[in-house]
């Protein structure tokens, strides 16, 4: 019963883990490195991570510099930037690529804030699947007399625990992402 409460707890660490690597990912009109995770450029045939191949840095709040060490991908770059779902053209000069983010309208913030809402509820309903799940383990548990009544109560009664925990972590990231987009 331990195991299960234990791989309960883990499953759902994993989803809050998740929505944080989402919300890093969402462009805020900042310049953020993150965008770029999901960027591939076809290097010497396979499929590379931009941050592998080039040093991206922030140079002003808006502005993102990715400067490549082969100065013979600064088009492959280019082209994976243009082709994702960015939404941000880059300026190529020949030895580095900028992309400048622009400042975001208040509409955008606040279909951004849906988003983000939207994100926090899948994150709650994915971790109380997991609840359910584990609660339905407890209660086969109980039928095939590998525990008992007693046991059954008090895991039911921690996995709400770690559930009520993720619940409110989840509620308390989506809040800061939420303030964090009205304010730029």
């Amino acid at each position: 019963m331990d195991t299960l409460i234990k791989h309960t707890g883990e499953k759902m660490e994993k989803t809050v883990q998740h929505l944080e690597t989402e919300f890093s990912e969402i462009r805020a009109g900042r310049a953020n490195p993150a965008v770029l995770d999901k960027v591939r450029v076809d290097y010497y045939g396979a499929p590379t991570a931009i941050n592998q191949i080039a040093a991206v840095s922030v140079t002003e709040a808006r502005t993102l510099v990715i400067q490549p060490w082969d100065t013979s991908v600064l088009r492959k770059i280019e082209k994976a930037i243009q082709t994702s779902d960015i939404g941000i053209n880059p300026q190529n000069d020949g030895k580095i690529i900028r992309m400048i983010f622009p400042p975001l309208t208040e509409d955008r913030r606040k279909e951004i804030v849906k988003e983000i809402a939207k994100m926090g509820e899948d994150a709650k309903v994915a971790v109380r699947s997991v609840r359910r799940e584990a609660m339905e383990k407890l209660k086969a548990m109980k039928k095939k007399s590998e525990i008992t009544e007693d046991d059954q109560k008090n895991g039911e009664k921690k996995i709400q625990d770690i559930t009520d925990k993720n619940i409110k972590t989840i509620d308390s990231l989506t809040e800061k992402k939420q303030k964090q987009i009205m304010e730029i």
